[in-house]
């Protein structure tokens, strides 16, 4: 799991990643809130921790951002030295998913980034698994894709794709975690081939809301596919 810190001390910038380091987890720490929005342009994180209190914004107003571009993926932890009812209430409505009060303890960062991890990206279902979302059905084991009962025929590579789609449902996918989960490689910033395999997707497995389901383009980052409901109308 990769993990993104924001925290503009360097002694407890050290301590957080020493300590998720030490726990198996791949973390990144960025001394500003700008310094992480740059990176969540061109990266995908599984988790974010967010210190409330940074030198060039607020904790508040970067969770704000990334909840508004993002959706509600990935989970965010703030950290906070602030005690007061009404500060911890404000980061939780504009979209903070826990808390953690300063100072950092090992035991506890641990927990709650663990628990935000379970609730975020449950690990009930196995790689051979059938997956049922809305009108489909991905059956792994016969690497075959059904809309409606009937059977889509797609190439290996469309397959690989759609598979990883539907399997990451509700995340900010970038094109770099797409590309390297489904061509094992970084392709290249002037390529179309994941523009191209994707706009094929859309049309052989009409993938729009009233089939369950709505593939977004976001503007110079990725994808998020999601569930959807068949009455939303809007374009996929």
């Amino acid at each position: 799991m990769r993990i993104a810190s924001v925290e503009d001390d360097p002694d407890q910038a050290d301590l957080i990643r020493k300590i998720l380091g030490e726990a198996g987890f791949e973390c990144e720490s960025y001394a500003t809130g700008a310094a992480l929005l740059r990176a969540l342009r061109e990266q995908a994180f599984d988790l974010l921790v967010v210190d409330w209190q940074l030198p060039d914004t607020s904790g508040f107003e970067l969770v704000s951002w990334v909840r508004q571009t993002s959706g509600a993926m990935p989970p965010i932890l703030f950290l906070t030295s602030r005690t007061a009812e009404d500060d911890i209430v404000a980061g939780l409505s504009v979209g903070a998913d826990d808390y953690m009060l300063k100072p950092i303890r090992s035991a506890e960062l641990l927990a709650r980034v663990r628990s935000l991890l379970r609730r975020a990206y449950p690990e009930t279902a196995r790689e051979t698994d059938i997956i049922r979302r809305g009108s489909y059905c991905l059956d792994p084991r016969a690497r075959t894709i059904a809309l409606g009962g009937e059977p889509v025929s797609v190439s290996p590579r469309e397959y690989e794709l759609a598979l990883f789609l539907f399997r990451n449902m509700g995340r900010l996918l970038s094109r770099d975690v797409v590309e390297q989960a489904v061509w094992g490689r970084s392709i290249g910033t002037g390529s179309r081939t994941i523009d191209t395999h994707m706009s094929r997707l859309r049309i052989k497995l009409a993938l729009r809301p009233e089939n369950g389901v709505r593939l977004t383009s976001i503007y110079s980052h990725g994808y998020r596919f999601e569930e959807a409901d068949a009455g939303d109308g809007g374009h996929a």
